[in-house]
């Protein structure tokens, strides 16, 4: 039986896998760090020499992707109860929906945190800021449209694409960009942070400082 260690900061995108291994129920070793773990947790650089979270080791594998942790997790793990197969019909929906979660909605994310709260004063950039704020917004529509008369993304059930999705909503919120979702997506970040898993996932990092 291999050993799983997730190294997590509070409400990164470690979250993400930290949620699917909640509903998964596996057994794993939870590691967590103040951010930014380059500085504050010795010996990280070794582990992950990018320095950003998520990390999660299994045996002698490495992976730093939030999102490819949650696919990599359920199809290793073989978990059917929250993923799709590749031969059924949403297959590709379900992965493009994977995907798009962090390359399309938690991208314009990180533009803007960065330029409105993390560089020095001089550096700040609120035209990045304003543009990327446009780009995320044009970009959930989507959600809204898709949600329309259902209440997850693909297949008509709870499925990692919601986690990996969920997650770059539930941030939105954390960081008070979220004004301009509709009352699908309202609901459905209300569904999700309603989930055991994500109950249970939220409750391990309280205790870490707040880094948004």
């Amino acid at each position: 039986m291999s050993t799983l260690t997730l190294y997590h900061c509070r409400d990164s995108r470690s979250l993400r896998p930290l949620w699917a291994l909640e509903e998964m129920k596996l057994d794993y070793q939870l590691i967590n760090m103040e951010f930014p773990p380059r500085f504050k947790f010795e010996g990280y650089l070794e582990i992950n020499p990018l320095g950003t979270v998520p990390t999660l080791t299994d045996d002698s594998l490495t992976l730093t992707e939030s999102t490819a942790i949650c696919q990599y997790l359920v199809e290793k793990y073989h978990d059917t109860n929250i993923s799709l197969s590749v031969e059924h019909p949403e297959y590709g929906n379900y992965l493009n929906w994977l995907h798009r979660s962090d390359a399309t909605f938690t991208f314009p994310q990180t533009l803007i945190l960065r330029y409105d709260r993390y560089e020095s004063p001089t550096r700040l950039q609120p035209q990045v800021v304003e543009d990327y704020q446009k780009w995320f917004n044009s970009r959930i529509r989507c959600i809204e449209t898709a949600l329309e008369n259902k209440d997850y993304l693909c297949a008509n059930k709870f499925t990692i694409a919601d986690i990996c999705v969920g997650y770059a909503l539930f941030l939105a919120k954390d960081i008070n960009i979220d004004d301009k979702f509709g009352p699908n997506t309202q609901a459905y970040l209300s569904r999700l942070t309603a989930r055991e898993g994500f109950k249970s996932a939220n409750a391990k990092q309280l205790h870490l400082a707040k880094i948004f």
